[in-house]
């Protein structure tokens, strides 16, 4: 792409941006917004609070918030941990820990044993 080229489309790129800009500073919601936002900045001023005191003020975390899980909990955004099961084989006493139904000893015993009957094995579930 030539330099000419890429000045005409940043050059274009500016006009329309000024356009969405205009278009916006015209918008009664953003004058209120702007409005609110600076008689709250003149507040926080005169009593000498900062943005977190104010946070800090109308949602205290031990009061209004939900305790959030441990990172240990959860494996990302909105995923949570699987329970842990639990399987004794009372045929050989053998324990089983799994998070997930792919685990490999539990799934020879539910080829070999059926599915229902391993599902009776559940000791425990944490």
């Amino acid at each position: 792409m030539s330099l000419l080229n890429e000045y005409m489309k940043k050059e274009q790129l500016l006009k329309q941006l000024r356009d969405e800009l205009q278009q916006l500073e015209q918008d009664q919601r953003l004058k209120g917004e702007l409005e609110f936002k600076e008689k709250l900045e003149q507040l926080m001023q005169a009593h000498d609070k900062t943005a977190a005191d104010v946070i800090d003020l109308l949602a205290p975390d031990d009061v209004t918030s939900a305790p959030r899980p441990s990172s240990v909990e959860s494996q990302g955004p909105g995923r949570r941990k699987r329970k842990l099961k639990v399987y004794r084989n009372p045929h050989t006493a053998e324990v089983v820990e799994t998070r997930g139904g792919n685990q490999k000893t539990l799934k020879a015993w539910k080829e070999e044993y059926g599915n229902d009957t391993v599902e009776q094995w559940l000791e425990r579930t944490e």
